[in-house]
This record gives structure tokens, sequence and C-alpha cells, in this order.
């Protein structure tokens, strides 16, 4: 069976998806954009600051199933721009202890809202 997660301590979903599912022991968390859950605007900044935003995020949801970064075991990372790559993956590194977990990171088009980055994980209970 699904359940679904949610917390108001990140940005409620702008479609129709959930912020994230626990299914089997793992849970899917949608991509988190670099929105402020307290204001609902994107933080100031560049690419380091989105990236941090976008982990919050992640981790605040993370929190709400009982997780951390550690369980973490793949992270899809989606940038507007690959010359992003390298400051992305500076602040990317700082979010985890010991190893870390698989990862995509791809330049897309654009992003919802016209956010810098967006990141999507999957963790394990």
């Amino acid at each position: 069976m699904k359940k679904v997660i949610a917390t108001t301590n990140a940005p409620a979903a702008i479609g129709p998806y959930s912020q994230a599912i626990e299914v089997n022991g793992f849970v899917y968390i949608s991509g988190q954009i670099p929105v402020d859950p307290s204001t609902g605007e994107f933080v100031a900044g560049g690419i380091k600051e989105q990236t941090e935003q976008s982990f919050k995020n992640i981790k605040a949801i993370l929190a709400e199933a009982g997780l951390t970064t550690a369980n973490i075991v793949k992270t899809t990372v989606l940038l507007a721009d690959i010359g992003d790559f390298v400051a992305m993956n500076e602040v990317y590194a700082s979010q985890f202890e010991g190893t870390f977990p698989a990862r995509s990171a791809f330049a897309v088009k654009a992003l919802p809202k016209g956010a810098l980055v967006e990141i999507e994980v999957i963790a394990a209970k």
C-alpha cells in the first residue's frame, strides 16, 4: 500500500502530484525546486542558494517520513544550465556524510517557474 508523505515545511505541490510517496520501504520524493515554503517564492541568489533551498525542502520531507539524507539511495538533479554543474556540485556534496547516493544530473530546456535547479530523490527506510 502506498502512503502519501506531506509537510508544510516544504512547498506544496504546484500540480497534480504528491510531495512524496512511501511504498515497499522506499520514499519517492518529487522534484524540489528552490521555493521557500514560508514565502512561496524562490530564495535570493544563484545556483548555490537554489541548490541549498532545494535540499532544505528535501530534508523537510525526509523528516516527515522519519528519515535523513543518510537514507537517500538515488538522486536526480535537473539544471537549467549545465554551466552551473560545478557550483551545484559543491553544495550537493556538502549535504551528505559518508557515502554518496547514486546520481544522475543533466541539463533541461527549462524548469518550473524558471528555477535554476530541481532535485528529486529516492530514500530507503
